[in-house]
């Protein structure tokens, strides 16, 4: 091990800079031990100490509120697994990534013509979204549409350099990501506006009585009743809802009817209402004015702008329903040159140097991706986590709260834990009774059962995944 920080000093970090009482963490147990997966990263630590930390401020919610007194407990293996975002339906493994999604090699860094290794970059493109993938053709030149190539992407992109075409790209709000060093990556501006930003950015953003919530039954779960908004779509947002519905929460999933979802949505709808609402519609952006002032937790992972271009910023919401917690997502951090740019797991991966440091312990020189998607998953558990602290802080002292996460600051955190020298050798470990079957509208849903052991009230998924559109955009009654 390589400066390795541990399970335990990484959650009592959070747990401290979130600014809740220490003496609580007595309660939190992370067992197992590093490398759990094969990787230079200390993956295991980041996922047990991000969810151990969520379970725990949940637990302590539910205490404070008259439940029970209870321990959690996070296995670094069980915590690896709910990461993996494994599951099935009817029986078949859905495939999560398009053709045209991944790595591609290009000219170079724009100083030599691509005749050596030397010349050579990277560039990774991400195609899952129809919209986004016929950007990316239409600015190579390609016919749109799923008929184009493979090989017809990686023969023009060889006449562009990584770094042009991620210009380009960003230019016309694309997802694509150069392929950078780690020193290349911290000579970069929005890296070193990275390092003025928490990992968990926790703000107070107007005045209001200490609301809070009172939970139906604290000793059946510790957030009963917590009415959170979800209006996220891949992996980060949605797994951030999925961990706060494990412990009670009403968690109210509200998709536009235009937008495209990924069929992960199955995997991480467990627990959730799912509802139609179209922003563009004045009703539909009225209903969720209305939603909003019977919320407790407003979550969202649009790009950046976009969800208050709607006339929903964090101040607007907060002006709706006084000591309202927002929790937002953003790629690259909400300050510094790329604060508006657009991103996925695999893309901050590239972008920031992760994938280059990857290929170099495991002696490989493609870029390498890192076993996981560790930043969305690394970064759901955080925002829930962030969420519960802001209600912890609502609680004792009033006032609405917004909570930001970026998945380069969590990539930044990754980083920051360690690298393991002995992680390239380690294997998964076994999914046998890890998984379980649960009813859901998208056919035989079989998944991971959630890492986080509550000694009173243990974690559970009380609704069925369901399509978007299910339900009605509405709150159940409290004592539901």
């Amino acid at each position: 091990m390589q400066g390795m920080d541990s399970p335990a000093s990484a959650a009592r970090s959070l747990w401290i800079e979130a600014g809740l009482p220490p003496a609580a963490l007595e309660r939190l147990q992370l067992s197992g031990t590093a490398p759990v997966v094969p990787s230079s990263f200390a993956i295991g630590t980041a996922m047990q100490a991000g969810l151990g930390v969520a379970a725990l401020a949940a637990a302590e919610l539910g205490a404070a509120h008259g439940g029970p007194v209870q321990g959690v407990t996070v296995d670094a293996a069980d915590a690896v697994r709910e990461s993996s975002g494994r599951f099935t339906l009817d029986g078949r493994k859905p495939e999560l990534w398009d053709p045209l999604s991944g790595l591609y090699r290009c000219q170079g860094d724009g100083q030599g013509q691509g005749d050596s290794d030397a010349d050579v970059a990277w560039v990774r493109v991400h195609a899952n979204f129809a919209h986004h993938r016929d950007g990316v053709l239409q600015l190579l030149g390609l016919p749109t549409g799923a008929a184009t190539p493979r090989a017809a992407v990686e023969k023009a992109l060889r006449t562009w350099s990584a770094f042009a075409f991620e210009a380009a790209a960003s230019e016309r709000g694309l997802v694509v990501a150069a392929v950078r060093s780690v020193d290349q990556w911290q000579r970069h501006a929005q890296a070193a506006a990275l390092e003025t930003l928490p990992l968990v950015s926790i703000e107070r953003i107007g005045d209001a009585p200490p609301t809070g919530w009172s939970p139906v039954d604290p000793a059946a779960a510790p957030l009963g009743g917590l009415r959170v908004l979800d209006l996220t779509r891949i992996l980060a947002g949605p797994v951030a809802g999925r961990t706060l519905a494990a412990y009670g929460a009403d968690v109210l999933l509200v998709n536009g009817p235009h937008l495209p979802n990924i069929e992960a949505i199955a995997d991480t709808s467990r627990g959730k209402l799912s509802a139609l609402l179209d922003l563009r519609d004045a009703a539909d952006a009225e209903r969720l004015r209305q939603l909003v002032r019977e919320a407790d937790v407003f979550l969202q992972g649009y790009r950046p702008g976009a969800i208050a271009g709607r006339g929903f910023a964090p101040q607007e919401l907060a002006r709706l329903r006084p000591g309202i917690v927002c929790v937002s997502l953003s790629a690259y951090g909400h300050a510094g040159p790329w604060a508006g740019r657009r991103g996925f797991d695999s893309l901050v991966q590239s972008a920031t140097g992760l994938n280059l440091a990857e290929a170099e312990a495991f002696g490989e020189s493609a870029p390498r991706a890192l076993p996981l998607q560790a930043l969305d998953f690394g970064a759901g558990y955080l925002l829930a986590f962030g969420a519960l602290a802001a209600l912890h802080r609502q609680r004792r002292e009033g006032g609405s709260w917004l909570v930001r996460v970026a998945l380069a600051g969590v990539g930044r955190w990754l980083a920051s834990l360690g690298r393991l020298a002995d992680g390239p050798r380690a294997t998964w470990p076994s999914f046998e009774g890890a998984m379980e079957e649960s009813a859901s509208g998208f056919g035989r849903l079989v998944a991971v059962r959630h890492a986080a052991r509550l000694s009173a009230t243990p974690a559970k998924w009380v609704r069925p995944s369901m399509p978007p559109g299910s339900h009605p955009p509405a709150w159940p009654p409290r004592s539901c």
